[in-house]
């Protein structure tokens, strides 16, 4: 028997939904925790009213612990080698289209040169897991940017290493360290991955860099496949009990060469609920509006800072390889020399409003939020 639903119904139904939205949001701020269910209701929702609550909740948080600033990075791409035969990324060791290099040190100290003259106090050293870049090469490196500019902070995201290896890199003046979780379900991370890598050690490296004393950042990709609500929630319940320093995440992109190249990309949308509701569980996090929202949408980067992401990172690696770093399609910002991508990167921030820093911008977990 059909049921008729008048318009004062659905008004109340809808203003019921609406109501409950924004008392989730409330809890999740208030107790730094979220639920399933209402992880799975704001993911789901499409009131506006409701996601502008979300995104002024989450800046509200950002702007209470860091104010108006927003840290810029100095990116330094090292090396597109990678041994490691990831599914979904274009610098797999079994692309063969993907165009290899690997920058000298005489070119990894240019471009920090180059960073630290127009402002930077962070770089941020980032490539595949290459054996090029063994310890004594990264701890030589290393050393030498830590002699040259030690009011800098060094961030290296190298993938997975010893204990051993972390400990030497720390040792030589390393600060900072980024290794993406990539999923918190062991399930999933083996679809994502190829067979003779371990989830187990992915989360073993976490806690030894942290236990050494680097400040840490951990992350995933919204949108990979076969992600689920259950997937997700178990990356926010990793995040909240392994509190990091920084967390970045963003839209998954295919990449010609891989398996996953034909998958959909993840949502913009998506991925700025996820960036508030991360601000809203970890207030003091340092998170990134990344390329990759920047890379989906032409407003991307403003858009996470907006839902409460506080940091970008400028890219600073020689021009004529930034293309060659293709860990996703169609990658923004590749054919700009460093002083023009901080200048554009800049403007647009000023733009909505904000305003960038280039210091350390190291993590305060005593701010008052």
């Amino acid at each position: 028997m059909l049921t008729l639903v008048n318009s004062d119904q659905r008004f109340d139904k809808l203003t019921f939904n609406f109501l409950s939205t924004l008392n989730i949001i409330d809890h999740i701020r208030n107790t730094r925790d979220i639920t399933r269910d209402e992880l799975e209701q704001i993911l789901e929702t499409e009131d506006k009213a409701s996601i502008e609550y979300l995104r002024s909740s989450a800046r509200e948080v950002a702007t209470a612990a860091y104010g108006n600033k927003i840290f810029m990075r100095g990116l330094i791409e090292l090396s597109s080698h990678c041994k490691n035969d990831c599914l979904y990324c274009g610098l797999r060791r079994s692309n063969s289209a993907a165009v290899r290099y690997r920058l000298s040190d005489e070119q990894i100290y240019d471009c920090c040169e180059q960073g630290y003259k127009l402002g930077f106090r962070t770089f941020v050293m980032q490539g595949g897991e290459d054996g090029w870049f063994d310890d004594k090469r990264m701890c030589r490196i290393v050393s030498t940017v830590r002699q040259r500019y030690p009011d800098c902070a060094i961030t290296l995201s190298l993938g997975e290493r010893s204990r051993e290896s972390y400990q030497a890199l720390f040792d030589a003046g390393a600060n900072r360290y980024l290794l993406r979780h990539e999923t918190a379900s062991p399930e999933h991370y083996a679809r994502l991955h190829s067979a003779e890598m371990s989830f187990q050690n992915r989360i073993d490296c976490l806690y030894a860099l942290k236990e050494i004393g680097y400040q840490v950042g951990c992350g995933f990709m919204v949108g990979s496949p076969y992600q689920t609500i259950d997937t997700l929630y178990a990356d926010l319940q990793f995040i909240r009990t392994f509190q990091p320093q920084m967390v970045g995440i963003g839209p998954f992109i295919s990449a010609t060469g891989t398996p996953f190249q034909d998958q959909p990309n993840g949502k913009v949308g998506t991925t700025l609920r996820l960036l508030a509701i991360i601000r809203l569980l970890h207030p003091p996090v340092l998170l990134p509006a990344t390329t990759a929202l920047g890379t989906l949408h032409p407003q991307g980067r403003e858009l996470g800072i907006q839902f409460g992401a506080n940091v970008v990172m400028p890219n600073l690696s020689p021009r004529d390889h930034r293309k060659d770093y293709a860990i996703y399609d169609n990658k923004i910002c590749t054919g700009e020399e460093a002083a023009e991508c901080r200048a554009c990167t800049e403007g647009r921030i000023r733009k909505i409003g904000y305003e960038t820093v280039v210091d350390r911008g190291d993590f305060n977990p005593n701010l008052e939020y």
